[in-house]
């Protein structure tokens, strides 16, 4: 009797560098020159693809990880449904491609002691580019002015907003946040950053607060923009109480998780003016059923949570690149990129 877990003996397995004992399903959309590299990144190892090459053209890839190799997967890459994680009992390590990693962290669903890495930086560009898309479109009013082009009406709508100048507040300084407010400092605004260690400086920001500082903040601030991962503590963060603290000429915007935002306090501050307008990426429920008011709320701008997957083609290059450096690490045994746990 050693008295190690299951854990502990996969890891000695992998430390004494026994290929044999181990099977990588790799469910990244690649080209043949690709598998190669992740082969020669693994020597020795039997590693599968599941999924075909032309899904790379997909937003949104097909995995399904045959039962047959379930309980023989060691290493997974990608994102496979996590009722299908829940049978990879000797997993020792999951790599995501997405950033979020939510549905992985649920009781149950990975070993107790397995790895779990995420493609954290590989959207920090297309999420930010999105929302700030988002907000300019809002400031300019031009949802509105596409509806009045359906209805053939040439008619102005009244005053509009700037960017330059005003004061944008982003919840979330990761990878996400922080290249959201390099792009608003780009265009004159003021950037504030909420993150729980505030003493650490993040580049484009002006300035950083604590969480406990949000309510202060929110009555100077222009725009609220929201890059958080779905927590407990981030569940609502802007409900109505927040919501009524902030500006009538506020724009908020959400492309983190949905619900960070209360949908329905948001809806009813629009239809009362409470704020100009909310592009929102991410909802909840989501999608939102259709009887919901913010679909026929015209100041609030709704996208399907496209901001980031395969819809920028060089998303998939750059997640290629954090599995491909993970792989290489974790053969060597170095320390991992995102290391979720």
């Amino acid at each position: 009797m050693t008295g190690k877990n299951d854990a502990e003996v996969r890891a000695e397995k992998r430390n004494e560098n026994h290929p044999g004992d181990q099977l990588i399903i790799n469910c990244l959309p690649l080209d043949q020159s690709e598998r190669q590299e992740f082969l020669q990144a693994a020597p020795g190892v039997r590693q599968e693809f599941i999924v075909d090459t032309d899904m790379r053209q997909s937003m949104h890839w097909l995995i399904d990880v045959p039962q047959s190799l379930r309980l023989e997967a060691t290493i997974i890459l990608g994102n496979p449904p996590a009722e299908q994680v829940v049978a990879c009992r000797n997993l020792v390590w999951l790599q995501t491609s997405s950033a979020g990693v939510d549905a992985y962290l649920k009781p149950g669903v990975l070993p107790k002691d397995a790895i779990l890495t995420s493609a954290s930086g590989a959207y920090g560009q297309s999420v930010s580019e999105h929302m700030f898309a988002m907000m300019w479109a809002l400031m300019k009013d031009l949802p509105g002015y596409r509806d009045n082009q359906r209805m053939c009406r040439w008619e102005p709508r009244g005053a509009v907003l700037s960017p330059r100048g005003c004061q944008v507040l982003v919840l979330g300084t990761g990878d996400i946040g922080a290249s959201f407010a390099r792009l608003a400092k780009a265009v004159g605004a003021r950037t504030i950053g909420i993150r729980r260690h505030p003493d650490q400086p993040v580049e484009g920001f002006d300035c950083l607060a604590g969480f406990d500082d949000l309510d202060a903040l929110l009555p100077e601030m222009d725009v609220v923009a929201l890059a958080l991962p779905s927590t407990p503590q981030t569940r609502h963060i802007i409900d109505g109480n927040r919501l009524a603290l902030m500006k009538s000429t506020a724009v908020l915007i959400n492309a983190g998780r949905g619900d960070a935002v209360d949908c329905m306090a948001l809806a009813q501050a629009l239809d009362k003016d409470g704020i100009f307008g909310a592009g929102l990426d991410v909802t909840e429920p989501e999608p939102l059923p259709e009887d919901h008011p913010l679909w026929r709320q015209p100041r609030c701008l709704l996208t399907p949570h496209v901001a980031g997957g395969a819809h920028l083609p060089s998303n998939m290059d750059k997640v290629r690149e954090i599995c491909l450096d993970n792989l290489r690490r974790f053969m060597d045994g170095r320390p991992l990129r995102n290391r979720m746990r």
